[in-house]
């Protein structure tokens, strides 16, 4: 089975990434995949409270990233796979103009 995930940059920029369970990513793994872009990316917390869910580490994960990062065919890959594997969801939609995740 394969999983989607769909990345909504507003501007005409849309990507699709499909997820072979052949290569997997452990949620532990994706999470601090994810942290690590967060810090690197210097991203900054949704909520006033500073508390970071993983939803809105993958918003501001995508949302620095633009359209660049997802030229990157090795970090785009990474990014599918850690998105796929943190939410745990077959499908995601990603759509940074809504700050939005629908599964």
């Amino acid at each position: 089975m394969r999983n989607q995930v769909f990345v909504h940059l507003g501007n005409g920029a849309e990507f699709q990434f499909s997820v072979d369970d052949a290569m997997p990513m452990a949620p532990d793994v994706a999470r601090a995949w994810l942290d690590a872009q967060f810090v690197s990316l210097d991203c900054e917390p949704l909520r006033a409270s500073g508390k970071v869910l993983t939803v809105d580490k993958v918003l501001r994960v995508t949302e620095a990233a633009g359209p660049s990062l997802f030229a990157d065919a090795e970090w785009a890959e990474a990014y599918a796979r850690a998105v796929s594997a943190a939410l745990g969801k077959p499908m995601v939609r990603v759509d940074v103009p809504a700050m939005a995740i629908t599964y």
